[in-house]
């Protein structure tokens, strides 16, 4: 896949025309007068929702008399942390650090409120996936450090797929017939389950298909939700739904860890970070679960992301060099990987750090093919992507299209016609050049 390095930073900024949209409801928080301890270290702020961050911080503050993070804990992306950052950008008030998901870089980004740290991190490109690099550098400029990468992968009940005989699927087609074999051996029980209430789950299946949803020509902007691999993976999976081969209800619930447990779901389609929720959902499984990369359409193999984390420094920050030295500590040092292996199971976006994860990670909930070994695999295969201004808004906009898929209201080659339309409409409605369908 071609890395579109020439893209315009105006056409980037004039996404700000609706970024406002984001700060809806949201709370600034006070910033420190300060930027010195009664130590004399220099005082960082940091916003951040990721689990475990005030663990990394006090280690961090522990190490070193430097340099003093303080963290506040705001909410989730979604849920109002973009909204915060986005209005304590505005009112000038930032922190020295943003929580920025690779998702939503582009709709920070277009605040005007990122410090460009080209050539202040170039030293840290080789070591880095490339699918993380690409996600922080959408211009071919660096607006964020990557934390954390979450490459999709295929999760099974390999003591029930042994049992009935039934192969691994390495191609949608074998999928399909898996899923035959699976609702055959066992009426009760699926494959998987495919959660329509979950847009970026989809825009991850979708993504292995290979046909971005966003792409910038100049100043224009192309979308293209209504691709051509995208409407296939749509047919697909509402084919399956049809057939009553897969499930399609949300995953993280009581009834779908039952279903896991149970034997009523033999697999799911999830990302890295899956192999924690795997472990803390169900521990009485050690032993029963492997993982495998995705299925593919044929020809390369492609390969989705679902989230996934970076940190980048405000704009406004007087003391961009602390920010930075904490960064550098915080995802590229061997630290993360050994403090994150206590509560989660973390898989590094920076390469030469993955090997302490290997060791540190308690790999016993898993048999058959290393878990670190897959993901390696899957995070090389995820080709080129770009999120466009108003991503995370589209998210709801699919779930809510998806929705009346499990009623009959709809099907999902509809309803993806229906996001594709809308997101057409928020963006010209922000007074963006917009052109529907693939690069010319």
């Amino acid at each position: 896949m071609t890395l579109h390095t020439g893209w315009s930073r105006r056409a980037l900024l004039r996404a700000s025309a609706g970024a406002a949209a984001l700060a809806a409801g949201g709370t600034a928080l006070a910033g420190c007068s300060s930027r010195t301890t009664a130590s004399g270290a220099t005082r960082v702020t940091i916003w951040s929702w990721l689990t475990g961050m005030d663990q990394y911080v006090a280690a961090f503050n522990a190490a070193q008399r430097d340099v003093h993070v303080e963290l506040n804990v705001i909410a989730g992306g979604l849920s109002g942390g973009y909204a915060q950052q986005t209005n304590a950008i505005r009112a000038h008030n930032a922190p020295d650090i943003l929580h920025v998901e690779y998702q939503g870089l582009i709709q920070v980004l277009a605040t005007g409120g990122l410090r460009e740290i080209t050539d202040d991190v170039a030293d840290l490109g080789d070591g880095y996936s490339p699918a993380a690099w690409r996600a922080v550098r959408p211009d071919g400029r660096t607006w964020a450090v990557p934390m954390d990468l979450a490459p999709m992968a295929f999760y099974y009940r390999k003591d029930l797929f042994d049992e009935h005989g039934i192969a691994v699927p390495r191609t949608w087609d074998e999928f399909a017939v898996a899923a035959e074999a699976v609702r055959a051996a066992d009426p009760a029980a699926r494959i998987t389950t495919f959660p329509l209430n979950d847009g970026s789950f989809f825009a991850g299946m979708c993504w292995g298909a290979g046909d971005p949803w966003w792409r910038i020509e100049g100043d224009t902007w192309l979308v293209d939700v209504a691709s051509e691999g995208t409407l296939r993976t749509a047919a697909y999976w509402q084919d399956l739904i049809a057939a009553d081969l897969v499930g399609f209800g949300g995953t993280g619930t009581q009834d779908w860890i039952a279903g896991m447990h149970e034997g009523r779901l033999w697999g799911l389609l999830g990302a890295a970070w899956s192999v924690g929720t795997l472990k803390r959902s169900i521990p009485d499984d050690t032993g029963r679960w492997a993982v495998a990369t995705m299925p593919t359409w044929g020809g390369e193999p492609a390969n989705g992301m679902q989230g996934g984390s970076a940190f980048g420094v405000s704009e406004e920050s007087p003391v961009p060099e602390a920010a930075l030295t904490f960064l550098r500590w915080l995802c590229t040092g061997e630290d993360y990987p050994r403090i994150g292996a206590t509560f989660t199971s973390p898989f590094p976006a920076y390469q030469p750090i993955r090997n302490v994860a290997r060791e540190v990670v308690s790999n016993d909930f898993f048999v058959g093919d290393d878990v670190y070994d897959v993901l390696d695999e899957a995070s090389a295969r995820v080709p080129d992507w770009t999120w466009g201004p108003n991503a995370l808004g589209l998210f709801s906009t699919v779930a809510d299209a998806l929705g009346r898929v499990s009623t009959g209201g709809t099907t999902i080659p509809d309803a993806v016609r229906e996001v594709q339309a809308a997101a057409v409409s928020s963006m010209r409605g922000r007074g963006l050049s917009v052109r529907e369908g693939s690069p010319a």
